[in-house]
């Protein structure tokens, strides 16, 4: 439970996917960064909306119903789409090494916001969301 937070303890699919939203969005400035000067641009665009999911995923976590489906919704099939997009650029062959750590940042992200998504509907989670009310 967070400071501050009233009602029941948040279970553990609730726990587990606010850490993979914590993840996914550090991985996805790890990505960015990684690509390299291409992308360099985009960086402080990309800290700000990964800074802003970290807020929401907090309000998920305190219980706050609409986060879960602005993260839902907004980060986990609008991000995803467009880190699919991103993922589906072909780098030449062989890949360099910052291409690689790119991948891999996508390949984090993509896993962590997926099942992040899926921990927040567990029927655990529902439960906790409707006890909460928020």
């Amino acid at each position: 439970m967070l400071p501050g937070a009233d009602g029941p303890p948040a279970p553990g699919p609730v726990r587990a996917a606010f850490a993979l939203w914590l993840t996914a969005a550090a991985a996805g400035v790890f990505m960015t960064a990684a690509d390299g000067l291409p992308l360099l641009p985009f960086l402080p665009l990309h800290m700000a909306v990964c800074s802003a999911a970290v807020l929401v995923a907090v309000r998920m976590r305190r219980g706050d119903r609409w986060a879960r489906w602005v993260l839902a919704c907004v980060l986990g099939a609008t991000g995803t789409l467009s880190l699919t997009a991103w993922a589906g650029a072909s780098p030449g062959w062989p890949p360099g090494f910052a291409d690689v750590l790119a991948g891999a940042g996508c390949v984090l992200h993509l896993a962590s916001a997926l099942t992040a998504t899926v921990l927040m509907f567990r029927p655990a989670a529902n439960a906790w969301f409707r006890a909460v009310h928020r």
